[in-house]
């Protein structure tokens, strides 16, 4: 079966977007396309149809294909709870925590998994393209890969090699790695493509000539700056602190300001593309060292893969006093999954199953306290808002139960009959576990309806699926892609 394998020359080269664009292309050619990601560490994940998670990138390129993702398309998953350690999720569950020092040890049973699964989609597809992370280059970390080179050999694949002109010195990044890489890897690699230009792309084409010179590498295209990628969901953090944005800076006229707390370790912040993209919204993401904005229409406590440890954060930032005073004026507060359990009276972890901390006092803003469970809740659901009936869809991926008095007043009903969220008696205060909700255009538009805002009523899951389309569009005009296909029938 048809397979070959995107690798970059290092993160945010744009291989998950070229990924995405090329699983669409040869999909709207008739062609049955799988993605699969070897191994992702990754800020954002989403709940699939088989009950487990894998990264967004990899939910995404499912979506290029037009086809529900499941666990075996991300079969290793890593989400960063803290700067040496992160959460460890295979086939979709949770195992445990891989510490940093865990990336030179032997990972021969992760990889085995990971072939395993990828076998599969092979046999239910015409062609599997399968994303790198990282880069191959990083030659200390060669011994024990499973995300490059490792996984390439394992399975027999060829390779493209992606370079990032954006970033400058992309010619010495694609060379570079083509000196760095022993034998057996370099002669996996077939072609390479460069990123993210910007101008007349015939002003490359010498520069083309020298790569290929150098590295006897074919070049399959120069891909240009690809507008349409601002709709389409980020997986990581890197961009965010790009979009951090002054919480007193003036706010247009018949906008409302929606405030989300950039915490440390957030999470599924994906949540909000919903609401960045409505006319009527001023949607920002508030720095640690910035001031909260006390004349927001609302604040958003976000998701976060560690909750006590953000949460003493907050505190230490004295959040939880700004919080307080922006209450007490009557300003209204959403928390989702961690931002909930946040918004209670406390959070216990007798197991310490997130870290070292087995208890934290919660902002005390809604009558509820959290245990933590070692069972992680994954799973689609779907209901309606309970004081406005919109309808809506999302997914549960949290570890934690959470009770007490203000669960009498739920945020949302779902279609079986269960409850989920609290909401405080004067109504300003609420909390849910549910990610995706302004994903729904009923429910995102009850919201901005309560702040005095009116949504555009626009399918937001239809405006990603045409910027995939863009995507694919461009990669078609930019990419030699009959020779890519041709490259793919190399795999066994």
């Amino acid at each position: 079966m048809k397979a070959l394998m995107i690798q970059g020359c290092g993160s945010d080269v744009g291989k998950s977007l070229l990924v995405a664009g090329l699983c669409r292309l040869f999909t709207n050619r008739g062609v049955s396309v799988r993605p699969f990601k070897p191994q992702n560490m990754s800020n954002n994940a989403a709940v699939t149809a088989d009950g487990g998670e894998i990264g967004r990138s990899t939910a995404l390129q499912a979506i290029a294909c037009r086809t529900p993702p499941t666990v075996d398309m991300n079969p290793v998953l890593l989400k960063p709870q803290s700067d040496i350690g992160a959460q460890l999720i295979v086939r979709g569950q949770r195992v445990g925590v891989m510490q940093a020092s865990a990336h030179g040890k032997s990972k021969s049973d992760l990889l085995a998994i990971a072939v395993d699964c990828f076998r599969r989609l092979q046999s239910e597809a015409g062609l599997v393209i399968v994303e790198g992370a990282g880069s191959p280059a990083e030659t200390n970390l060669r011994t024990h890969d499973i995300a490059n080179m490792g996984f390439a050999h394992a399975a027999n694949l060829p390779v493209i090699l992606v370079g990032d002109i954006d970033r400058g010195h992309v010619i010495a990044s694609i060379v570079g790695a083509h000196t760095v890489l022993d034998a057996a890897d370099r002669a996996r690699i077939r072609g390479f493509i460069v990123n993210k230009f910007r101008g007349d792309i015939s002003l490359f084409n010498a520069g083309v000539a020298t790569i290929e010179s150098y590295t006897g590498w074919r070049g399959l295209g120069v891909v240009p700056w690809i507008r349409a990628a601002r709709e389409l969901p980020e997986e990581d953090g890197m961009h965010l602190d790009q979009q951090l944005q002054s919480p007193h800076a003036p706010t247009n006229a018949g906008r409302k300001l929606i405030a989300v707390l950039h915490l440390p370790h957030i999470a599924n912040f994906d949540d909000f593309d919903p609401l960045i993209a409505e006319p009527e919204v001023d949607l920002r993401f508030v720095a640690a060292d910035a001031p909260l904005p006390l004349h927001a229409d609302l604040i958003i406590i976000p998701g976060s893969k560690t909750t006590i440890a953000d949460l003493e954060f907050l505190r230490a930032q004295h959040r939880d006093e700004e919080l307080r005073v922006y209450a007490r004026r009557g300003g209204r507060i959403l928390g989702i999954c961690a931002g909930y359990q946040m918004l209670g009276r406390a959070v216990r972890d007798p197991d310490r199953i997130e870290g070292d901390r087995d208890h934290s006092r919660g902002l005390g803003l809604l009558d509820v306290e959290t245990i933590m469970t070692a069972q992680k809740i994954l799973r689609p659901v779907e209901g309606r808002h309970a004081s406005s009936g919109a309808s809506f869809r999302g997914y549960e991926m949290h570890l934690g139960e959470t009770t007490g008095p203000a669960t009498a007043r739920p945020l949302l009903q779902f279609a079986d009959g269960n409850a989920d969220g609290a909401t405080s008696a004067d109504g300003r205060i609420s909390g849910c576990y549910v990610h995706g909700l302004f994903t729904d255009s009923g429910f995102r538009a009850a919201l901005l309806a309560s702040l005095g805002a009116r949504s555009t009523g626009e399918d937001y899951l239809r405006r990603v699926d045409q910027a995939l389309d863009e995507v694919a569009a461009v990669l078609e005009r930019s990419l030699d892609t009959d020779a890519i296909l041709s490259m793919a029938g190399a795999a066994t």
